[in-house]
C-alpha cells in the first residue's frame, strides 16, 4: 500500500504576476523549485492564503533567481498579484516507509527569496505577522 504524503511546500510566496490568457501552469522561480526538490511539469496543489482558494496545477521552470511566482491560465481568476501563496507537492510513498518520509519546506520573504529551509510542514517563521493578510485570536 502507498500513502500520499507531502514532499515540497513553499510557504507564504507573493505572486508575481497573473496571465489569464497563458495556457496554464504555475511559474517558479528555478531557486525556489530546486528548493522544494520540485521538477518541471510536477503536480502541485496553490493554496491562496490571502483568498482561500485552492487549485491543482503543474510547474513550469521561471528564471533562476528572479524571485518569480506566475499564476497562468484558468486559475488566474482565483489567484492575483500580491496574493500570498502556499505551493505543495506531494509524493506516493510505500506505507513502511511514509513514518520516516521527510519533506522539503521552504520558507520566503516579501521578494519570494529563501530564508529557511526545514522539514517541519508545520513550522511558522518568527516575525513574520506583518505579511499575514488576517490575524485571527482565539480566547
Amino acid at each position: 500500500m502507498y500513502r500520499t504524503m507531502l514532499s515540497g511546500k513553499i510557504h507564504r510566496l507573493t505572486v508575481t504576476h497573473a496571465d489569464l490568457h497563458y495556457v496554464g501552469s504555475v511559474t517558479i522561480d528555478r531557486d525556489l523549485m530546486e528548493a522544494a526538490d520540485l521538477l518541471p511539469g510536477e503536480q502541485v496543489t496553490i493554496v491562496d492564503i490571502t483568498n482561500g482558494a485552492r487549485l491543482e496545477t503543474y510547474v513550469l521552470e521561471g528564471e533562476r533567481g528572479s524571485g518569480v511566482v506566475g499564476i497562468n491560465g484558468a486559475a488566474a481568476h482565483l489567484v492575483h498579484p500580491g496574493d500570498l501563496v502556499i505551493v505543495i507537492a506531494y509524493q506516493q510513498v510505500p506505507s513502511v516507509s511514509a513514518k520516516d518520509f521527510v519533506p522539503h519546506v521552504v520558507h520566503v520573504d516579501e521578494n519570494n527569496r529563501v530564508i529557511s529551509l526545514g522539514t517541519d510542514a508545520a513550522e511558522a517563521v518568527t516575525n513574520d505577522v506583518e505579511r499575514s493578510p488576517f490575524t485571527t485570536t482565539l480566547l
